[in-house]
């Protein structure tokens, strides 16, 4: 008998390995697949489901700041998955999430990106139906992806993906505890108002208007509406403009922050911790609010119908469909377009 053992070990050894790498290359997975997507198809209506072999890899190229690569990371999660991926993602993404999330997509270093064959898929902002059948051996994913119709129908799974690191919840979690002090029944609403670059870039390059103090006011009337103890925490990379045109007449608003872009780590997470979210947009007041949950109101219509903006981002696939939308005012705008006309 004690002849035989060490052959047993290793015959077992073998049939372990053969049987794992059969899995590897050959196993099959159940993907949940969103149904068609297209400017006239609501995305999250139906689901179906399709077994699909695993092919090779997937990434997706980094594009942007926390906000845009945290919608590249969540389309690359749901594309790989839908088509039969493994999904990796490149430094600079690893960089940019992980000081804040437990994110467990594997990496892959620079030397071996440059060394791979990429086949490039450009997608676009929104889900198409052809991305549910990517083809190639490694895909190299490229765009600015801000759309929930990627990967809504998978939402329990990304949300886990974002799972914030330990100290980061202790941090905000102490912080709204001092807000709160004594008060009971108290609802935490994040306010995110984007000016900065955009003051420039939208109004003037995209015809677009930001979030004015009558979109703010209406807001934030709302949850004093709705909730008896309402705490609006504001963040924003324009925090004078805030403390100027935010109405904090009632003790109720606190302006979070030091309203720097260069670190904008500890702003996401108290917007993330609240309980409801008032935005104006931008990619990073979009994901604050989807990892929020619970009620978001939004800016809509805060470009002039002409503008360029409006060729690669479509409303209804960046915002929620039950997310409250106030439209913006163009009457500016407009007027200011009619007589540059004359």
């Amino acid at each position: 008998m004690k002849s035989r053992l060490p052959v047993a070990i290793i015959l077992l050894f073998v049939v372990m390995n053969v049987s794992f790498w059969y899995n590897v290359n050959h196993g099959q997975r159940i993907y949940s697949a969103i149904c068609k997507t297209s400017s006239e198809e609501n995305p999250d209506q139906t689901t179906s489901k399709s077994i699909r072999p695993l092919k090779g890899m997937m990434t997706i190229l980094p594009q942007g700041r926390l906000g845009n690569q945290m919608g590249e990371y969540g389309a690359l999660f749901a594309l790989a998955k839908m088509n039969g991926y493994r999904p990796y993602i490149l430094p600079e993404m690893h960089q940019a999430l992980s000081p804040l999330f437990k994110i467990n997509l594997p990496l892959i270093s620079k030397d071996i990106d440059k060394r791979m064959k990429w086949e490039e898929y450009k997608i676009k902002n929104w889900m198409c139906p052809e991305y549910r059948n990517i083809t190639g051996k490694n895909v190299k994913l490229n765009g600015f992806i801000n759309s929930w119709t990627f990967y809504h129908h998978i939402k329990r799974e990304l949300l886990q993906e974002f799972t914030f690191h330990d100290f980061v919840k202790d941090e905000v979690n102490a912080y709204l505890a001092q807000l709160r002090g004594n008060r009971k029944n108290v609802t935490f609403v994040g306010v995110h108002v984007r000016r900065g670059d955009y003051v420039h870039l939208f109004v003037k390059l995209k015809r677009g208007v930001l979030a004015d103090k009558n979109y703010l006011q209406k807001a934030t009337d709302y949850f004093r509406n709705k909730y008896q103890n309402p705490i609006f925490v504001v963040t924003s990379n324009g925090m004078d403009w805030c403390k100027e045109n935010i109405n904090n007449s009632l003790g109720d608003v606190y302006f979070a922050g030091d309203g720097k872009e260069g670190s904008p780590a500890r702003d996401f997470a108290l917007l993330a911790h609240c309980n409801h979210t008032i935005m104006s947009f931008g990619s990073f007041g979009i994901y604050a609010a989807y990892l929020a949950g619970g009620e978001t109101i939004h800016l809509t219509n805060y470009s002039a119908p002409d503008s360029t903006y409006l060729k690669y981002v479509k409303y209804d696939a960046i915002y929620l469909p039950e997310w409250i939308a106030i439209p913006a005012d163009l009457s500016e705008l407009l007027k200011s377009k009619a007589q540059s006309n004359k």
